[in-house]
C-alpha cells in the first residue's frame, strides 16, 4: 500500500506539470489564464498563443496522461509490499491516470487552477485502452461537426467513451470502468461554465468545422 500511495502521489504531481503554465514562464512570461477564455488548456492556447504553442502544450499534456499509465506503475521504488497488494495491481495504473487528471485540474503550484483535463484523459487512455480512445475521437469529430463548440463536443466524447467502457465486462475491466466514470464526470463538472455559456449563447464557435453553420446565412 505504501508503493500505491507514493505512486498516486507522483502521478498527482506529474499532473500539476500544465503545459501551459509552465510553457508560458518560459515563453514570453504570460499567464494564459489571463488571455481568452481564462483557461489553461490547448484550445485556450491555440487562441491566444498560436499553433506552436499550442502544439507543445499538447504533447505535454497527453504525454504526462500517457506516463502516469504507461510508466509510472512499474516504476521500482524499491519497497518491499504484502502478497495482499497484487489484488489492487489491476487498480493502480488508472489509479495513477485519475491522480494525473486531478492534478492538472488543481494544480498546487499554480493556485489550484488548472486546465480541464481533456488531454491528459486522452494520455491515458492511449495507454489503457486504444479503442476507447478511438470512440473518444470519433464522437468528438461528430460532435464537433454538428455543433461546433470544443467544450460541448469534449464533454459529449467523454460521455461516449464511457458508453463504450460499460458494456458487458468481466471484473478485469471495471479498473478501467471505473477510471471512465470518474474521468468523465471531472471533465463534465470541469466544462460547466462552457455548457452554461451554451445556453446563454455566448460560447464561441469553431465555425470552420461547424458544417450545420455553412447552410446558414
Amino acid at each position: 500500500m505504501i508503493d500505491a500511495t507514493i505512486k498516486l502521489l507522483l502521478g498527482y504531481l506529474l499532473g500539476t506539470v500544465v503545459g501551459s503554465l509552465v510553457l508560458g514562464r518560459f515563453w514570453g512570461g504570460v499567464d494564459i489564464r489571463t488571455q481568452g477564455s481564462g483557461n489553461a488548456g490547448g484550445t485556450n492556447a491555440l487562441r491566444t498563443r498560436g499553433p506552436w504553442f499550442a502544439l507543445c502544450v499538447m504533447i505535454i499534456d497527453v504525454g504526462k496522461g500517457w506516463l502516469a499509465v504507461g510508466w509510472l506503475p512499474q516504476l521500482s521504488l524499491g519497497l518491499s509490499e504484502p502478497p495482499s497488494a497484487g489484488a489492487l495491481t489491476g487498480w493502480l495504473a488508472p489509479g495513477c491516470a485519475v491522480a494525473a487528471i486531478a492534478g492538472h485540474m488543481w494544480p498546487i503550484w499554480f493556485g489550484w487552477r488548472g486546465g480541464k483535463g481533456v488531454a491528459t484523459f486522452l494520455g491515458a487512455l492511449s495507454a489503457l485502452n486504444l479503442p476507447l480512445l478511438g470512440v473518444f475521437l470519433i464522437a468528438w469529430i461528430v460532435a464537433m461537426i454538428l455543433s461546433g463548440y470544443v467544450g460541448l463536443a469534449s464533454v459529449v466524447a467523454a460521455g461516449a467513451v464511457t458508453l463504450g467502457a460499460l458494456r458487458p465486462a468481466n471484473e478485469a475491466q471495471w479498473p478501467i470502468q471505473a477510471f471512465v466514470c470518474l474521468s468523465t464526470l471531472m471533465i463534465a463538472v470541469a466544462h460547466r461554465g462552457n455548457l452554461r455559456r451554451i445556453r446563454g449563447g455566448t460560447e464561441p464557435r469553431v465555425r470552420r468545422i461547424w458544417l450545420l453553420g455553412r447552410t446558414q446565412k
